[in-house]
């Protein structure tokens, strides 16, 4: 299991006891000196949690939050905040970053809170794995096949799937319209949330009219208000 930490502060006092208290938990520490060094060190390592400073030579540090979230989703982010910056903490964790240390504090709580944000971390990889294996399995790259006709219907298919257009999809029984449908909702914008199939057969067509459509008080017998 990855455990490294990277330190992010031009303190060198408190960079060295920082790490010393966290490597003897069993994480591998990396260390920088200011913002540009830290990112320079994210291209080379994986790294599961970054503790970064606020008050950086080179960079703030609630800043710097969205930066490394942005190129490292995965990466969780404790930011160090000095006595009456709280307030910087807070906004640093308004932007992405899992919590906040305030200097001086209690030694105890470094480790527990970064084994909580590696958590964090994990968990997260797992859902995006996860997510992935969906796409594969639903995805255009599912639906087998080289005719002409196919090879449109996914082209004009993709290029739909990247917009917000209600699509209608046309063809006979066994022709793979839901397996497109689903193809088009895991390659949209909406790809996390529910893919909903209807089998609208077994629905009556005031009962189908109303859950797809809704309708106004009074317009079939039971219905009391608007919907």
């Amino acid at each position: 299991m990855n455990k490294t930490v990277l330190i992010i502060d031009d303190d060198k006092a408190l960079q060295m006891l920082l790490a010393r208290i966290i490597s003897k938990e069993g994480f591998d520490v990396l260390t920088a000196g200011d913002a540009q060094s830290g990112l320079k060190v994210l291209e080379k390592e994986k790294v599961m949690v970054v503790m970064s400073d606020v008050n950086l030579p080179d960079a703030n540090g609630i800043e710097l939050v969205q930066t490394i979230k942005t190129k490292y989703p995965l990466t969780e982010i404790i930011v160090i905040t000095g006595y009456g910056t709280i307030a910087d903490g807070v906004m640093a964790i308004k932007n992405g970053a899992f919590d906040y240390l305030v200097k001086g504090d209690d030694n105890t709580k470094i480790i527990p809170l970064i084994n909580k944000a590696i958590e964090k971390s994990q968990l997260q990889a797992r859902i995006d794995q996860l997510e992935h294996k969906i796409s594969d399995k639903y995805g255009f790259d599912s639906i087998i096949g080289a005719s002409p006709a196919l090879e449109a219907a996914k082209g004009l298919a993709m290029k739909v799937a990247q917009t917000d257009a209600t699509v209608l999809l046309l063809g006979e029984t066994g022709a793979g319209k839901e397996v497109f449908a689903q193809a088009i909702h895991y390659s949209s914008k909406r790809k996390n949330k529910p893919f909903v199939a209807v089998n609208c057969s077994t629905f009556g067509k005031e009962l189908l009219e109303s859950e797809l459509f809704g309708h106004k008080a009074g317009s079939f017998t039971g219905a009391t208000k608007d919907k």
